[in-house]
C-alpha cells in the first residue's frame, strides 16, 4: 500500500507509490474468482452500512466547507449525503454483485483449416484511474464496477468531498481486507493537491486508462494533457426530431420527458427539431407543457412565428448543453435537414427520432453518428441501468474501445485464445 499522503510532501513520489501498489494489486485481481470479488463487494456494503454515522458526519464537514467557500445550491445538492443516498449505494453494491462476471468469458470460437480453434477471452483492462467531482457516491460506484470487472483502480475525487471520500475509503479498505484482497485494489487519493491529477494522467506505466467524470473544463484538460488513454465525453447536446408521420401523443410525451425528467444530466434533450408540416399542430401543445415546467424556449424564426413567447435562438444556442430548464427549438424541412443540423451541432451523445415511417427510422439509425440513436423513445433512456448493464461508470462518445454507457464489459478488453492438438504451421 502507498504511504499516507499526510506523511508525504512529494506528490509525484506519493502517486508513484500508489501506482506501484495498484499495478501489483491488478495481478491479484486478474486471477480473483467471481466468488471472491462478490465477497469483497458484500463486505464493503456491510462496512458502509455500519459506518453511516461517521460517513454522514464527514459529509456535514464537507457541506459546511462548501457553504463557506460559496458553492452554489446545485453543487451542494450533488455533494450531500443522507440515509437515502447511502441506501442507494448499498443497493448499487448489491446489484453489481448480482451481475454476471464478464471476466474469462470465451466467445467466437471457430475451427480453422489447420485444425486449431480460435476464440476471444474477455479480460480486465488492468488499472483504471477515475477522476471525478462533487458526488461522493461515485467513489462507491467506481470501486464496485472496477472490482467486479477485475480491475484495480485509483480514484481521485473532488477536494470539496474530501472528508466523505476519506470515510468511504475506510469502508472500502476494511471490506477488501475482510475478503482477503490487497488494499491496493482500490485506492482513494487523499491529497487535495491538484498536482495529483497531473501525475495520474501521465502515468502510463501504472495506469492503463483514465475515466474523467465532471465538468467540461476538467474533461477537456485531461483529454488535452493525458499520456494515458482516456474514455470520456465532453458534451451532451442531445436532439429529438419529430417527423411528419409521428404519432402526436407519442411525440408530446417523448419531447416533454426528454427535456423535463431531469435537467442536469448529459442525456437530457437540449434541442428539439420538428418537421414543418406538424409544427403548427404540435408546437403550441408542447409550449403549454413546457410552460408548466417553467422551461424557457429559444427558437428559430419559424418557431417564433408560432410561439411568440420564445426568445430568438442564437448560433450558440444550437450547440449549447444547458443542463437547465432551457430548450432550443428549430423547425426543419424533413429528415435531411434534421440530420444535417445534428451533424453540425450535436455532440455524438444521444439523438432520437419520433416517426411512424419505418424507412425513415432506419435511415436515422444508420446515418446519425451518435453513441446512442433512438426511435420513438426518450433520450433519457441513454443510461447503463436502463440498457441492462446493471450500472455504468459513465458515457463514452469516443469510437475506440467503448461507446455509449460503459458498464462491466466496457471495463474489460479481449485477447485471442487458441486451442490446438499438436498442430504446427506448415
Amino acid at each position: 500500500m502507498a504511504p499516507s499522503p499526510e506523511l508525504v510532501d512529494d506528490v509525484p513520489a506519493y502517486l508513484e507509490a500508489v501506482g506501484k501498489a495498484a499495478r501489483k494489486a491488478a495481478s491479484q485481481l486478474r486471477s480473483a474468482s467471481t466468488e471472491v470479488k462478490n465477497r469483497a463487494l458484500n463486505a464493503i456494503a456491510a462496512r458502509l452500512n455500519g459506518a453511516r454515522e461517521s460517513i454522514l458526519a464527514a459529509n456535514q464537514r464537507d457541506l459546511e466547507k462548501g457553504r463557506v467557500s460559496g458553492l452554489d445550491a446545485a453543487l451542494l445538492d450533488r455533494l450531500a449525503l443522507d440515509d437515502g443516498r447511502i441506501d442507494a449505494m448499498l443497493e448499487g453494491l448489491k446489484q453489481v454483485a448480482a451481475l454476471p462476471d464478464p471476466v474469462g468469458e470465451v466467445s467466437d470460437l471457430r475451427y480453422r483449416p489447420s485444425g486449431i480453434q480460435v476464440g476471444k477471452m474477455r479480460v480486465p483492462l488492468g488499472v483504471i484511474g477515475i477522476i471525478y467531482e462533487s458526488r461522493p457516491n461515485v467513489t462507491i460506484e467506481a470501486a464496485s464496477l472496477c472490482l467486479k470487472s477485475g480491475n484495480a483502480c485509483v480514484l481521485r475525487g473532488g477536494s470539496e468531498a474530501s472528508e466523505a471520500n476519506a470515510a468511504l475509503s475506510a469502508c472500502i479498505q476494511q471490506g477488501l481486507a475482510d475478503a482477503g484482497l490487497s488494499s491496493g485494489c482500490v485506492q482513494v487519493i487523499a491529497t487535495t493537491d491538484r498536482a495529483a491529477v497531473g501525475e495520474m494522467i501521465r502515468m502510463p506505466e501504472y495506469i492503463d486508462v483514465i475515466i474523467p467524470r465532471g465538468g467540461k473544463s476538467l474533461i477537456a484538460r485531461i483529454s488535452r494533457e493525458a499520456r494515458v488513454p482516456v474514455i470520456k465525453h465532453l458534451d451532451g447536446v442531445c436532439h429529438v426530431y419529430i417527423d411528419t408521420t409521428a404519432d402526436p401523443a407519442k411525440a408530446l410525451a417523448i419531447a416533454v420527458n426528454a427535456k423535463t425528467h431531469r435537467y442536469g444530466t448529459c442525456n437530457t434533450m437540449e434541442t428539439l427539431l420538428i418537421d414543418a408540416p406538424v409544427a403548427d399542430l404540435l408546437l403550441p401543445e408542447l409550449a403549454r407543457a413546457y410552460a408548466e415546467h417553467q422551461v424557457e424556449l429559444r427558437g428559430c424564426e419559424r418557431t417564433r412565428a408560432l410561439l411568440p413567447q420564445a426568445l430568438a435562438a442564437s448560433e450558440e444556442d444550437w450547440q449549447a448543453e444547458y443542463l437547465a430548464p432551457v430548450l432550443a427549438i428549430r423547425v426543419v424541412d424533413g429528415i435531411d435537414e434534421a440530420m444535417a443540423h445534428i451533424e453540425r451541432y450535436g455532440s455524438h451523445h444521444t439523438d432520437a427520432i419520433v416517426t411512424q415511417d419505418y424507412a425513415l427510422a432506419r435511415r436515422f439509425m444508420a446515418e446519425v453518428d451518435s453513441s446512442s440513436v433512438m426511435v420513438n423513445a426518450s433520450t433519457r433512456f441513454a443510461d447503463g441501468f436502463e440498457y441492462g448493464l446493471g450500472a455504468e461508470i459513465g458515457i463514452s462518445t469516443d469510437k475506440l474501445h467503448a461507446r455509449g454507457p460503459v458498464g462491466l464489459e466496457g471495463l474489460t478488453t479481449q485477447k485471442y485464445v487458441v486451442f490446438g492438438d499438436g498442430q504446427v504451421r506448415q
